[in-house]
């Protein structure tokens, strides 16, 4: 899992059926201090995230596993909400 900051979400008119009522949001991953690290990208959120919001997401096969038994063709899925986080 990774952290990321949710900073925009993607309209899209056309897409596979499978993601039919599957929001997709754009996610910039962060560093365990809070930094912006690494590319954006796309995810399928499965937790009701939105624009501002600091998440977990997971990336490859599991991306999809919130939503069995539907298959997602997903590579990218957010999983949970993160209230705050410390290092120690």
């Amino acid at each position: 899992m990774q952290l990321a900051r949710v900073i925009g979400d993607v309209v899209a008119t056309h897409k596979d059926e499978h993601l039919t009522g599957m929001k997709l949001l754009v996610l910039q991953p962060l560093a365990a201090d809070g930094a912006a690290f690494g590319r954006t990208l796309v995810a399928v959120d499965a937790v009701g995230a939105g624009v501002g919001e600091t998440v977990f997401f997971v990336r490859g096969k599991e991306a999809s596993f919130p939503f069995h038994p539907t298959w997602v063709p997903t590579d990218a899925g957010i999983v949970g909400i993160v209230d705050h986080w410390d290092l120690g």
